[in-house]
């Protein structure tokens, strides 16, 4: 991969202007924003946390890649679900344990990786089996944005539900507004659509008086983030069911994150695959998932938006990435920051999610597109269909009377045993790895 030394503003490892530093940096910092609030909202999380998280994660990515590969990590969408299920079985100290076998999980992984190469991992996620389960992502989640855009109450009990049209008009104009600035926004306003989106539906909102203000007047300008610190804030109970809920979709994300590695090497013209290689920019994921489990954050992943920031502006320092990092940091220990996210009326956030969730979903969708999966082939079609029903339907299986493995955990490891055991794999997988290696 050959690198133009004239297409880039700033090199990997050049050191910017202070001005220019700022303003770039702060371009990344508002592209992750929305997205990084976002998850923790949905799941119940601290946004303050969620944003010191994904700072500290950056900057341990930074450290184990040597400062050669500009990414920068946010809240992953593809855990929202498992998270969720996890607090519901021991509330968020479960789902920070959780999170942390996720984390291990990718150190697992990039040692594997380090000694026998990538093509294992490839055989063991093709297209076909990570496709559906992405769709799985969000189509099972769809009902939770739905409930969010209509009812007044949307955590409350099916029966006590309260339909509220005030609501849904505040959600529908999130949603037109984001698309609209996805649709026609241009340069950098075309970059951070979620964040301008949840601006307007905030507005709207205000209109409508489903805002309380009390919380941003009673908070501080400068107050620490509620941590949930093990052994400090609460006692760590390890539950195996918990590790089944997380541990599989970790290996659907690693399959997202060599995506991105691909697109971030053809962005920027280095091969990030082969220097500083693959294992380590997975183990940065993984470091950075295990920072966030001992503070209270969510899991993270690279960011297509910030690699679209990356496209946009050509500049691709390390040093504007560690910037971005150190200020959503420094916006975490900002009480009236931490107070506003957390007046956004959940209207507002169902709108978005109603784009959002669809758009995990057709992610789904467009990599069986984009590699080509033939779905007259008997084989193809029985893997996709059995994971999206058995994900979307609900079905768990009960190992015992505390374990179980449900819905996207047990559709993504069936798929992974259907494509293991299913007659054709051999020529699937040499098909999958000639794709890989364009």
């Amino acid at each position: 991969m050959e690198t133009n030394k004239r297409s880039f503003v700033l090199d990997v490892n050049e050191v910017p202007r202070a001005g220019q530093w700022i303003t770039l940096s702060l371009q990344h910092l508002f592209a992750m924003f929305g997205a990084t609030v976002l998850v923790p909202f949905l799941v119940g999380l601290s946004p303050a946390v969620a944003l010191v998280s994904s700072g500290l994660a950056t900057l341990a990515y930074l450290l184990v890649t040597r400062g050669q590969i500009p990414a920068y990590l946010g809240s992953s969408f593809a855990f929202i679900s498992p998270i969720a299920a996890a607090k519901s079985l021991g509330g968020p100290e479960s789902a920070m344990i959780g999170c942390f076998a996720a984390g291990l999980i990718y150190g697992i992984v990039a040692l594997i990786i380090k000694k026998a190469g990538m093509r294992w991992l490839m055989n063991l996620l093709p297209p076909i089996v990570v496709g559906p389960v992405i769709m799985v992502i969000g189509l099972s989640l769809a009902g939770t944005a739905v409930g969010m855009a209509m009812y007044e109450n949307p955590g409350a009990p099916a029966a006590e539900l309260v339909y509220s049209s005030k609501h849904l008009t505040v959600a529908m104009i999130t949603l037109i507004a984001t698309i609209i600035f996805n649709m026609f926004g241009k340069g950098f306003i075309g970059v951070i659509p979620i964040l301008l989106g949840i601006i307007a539906g905030y507005i709207s909102a205000c209109v409508a008086g489903i805002v309380d203000f009390s919380g941003i007047e009673a908070a501080k300008w400068f107050e620490a983030p509620d941590f949930m610190i093990p052994f400090a804030t609460y006692t760590p109970q390890f539950s195996w069911e918990v590790i089944f809920i997380m541990a599989p979709v970790a290996l659907v994300t690693l399959s997202e994150h060599i995506g991105h590695q691909m697109v971030l090497s053809n962005v920027v013209g280095r091969d990030f695959l082969k220097k500083p290689g693959l294992h380590r920019s997975i183990t940065g994921d993984g470091v950075g998932i295990i920072i966030g489990s001992f503070i209270g954050g969510p899991p993270i992943t690279s960011y297509g938006e910030n690699i679209g920031v990356l496209a946009i502006t050509r500049a691709f320092s390390v040093f504007v990435i560690g910037g971005a990092a150190v200020l959503a940091v420094i916006f975490g220990f900002i009480g009236k920051v931490s107070a506003v996210l957390h007046s956004v009326p959940q209207a507002v956030m169902g709108g978005i999610s109603i784009l959002l969730f669809g758009i995990i979903a057709s992610s789904g969708l467009r990599m069986l597109i984009d590699h080509r999966v033939d779905f007259e082939n008997k084989r193809n079609l029985i893997i996709a269909s059995v994971i999206l029903v058995l994900g979307i339907g609900g079905a768990f299986v009960k190992l015992s009377d505390q374990v179980s493995l449900s819905g996207m955990a047990l559709s993504a490891i069936v798929g992974v045993i259907l494509n293991l055991v299913l007659p054709g794999r051999i020529k699937q997988t040499e098909a999958d790895a000639k794709s890989l290696s364009k």
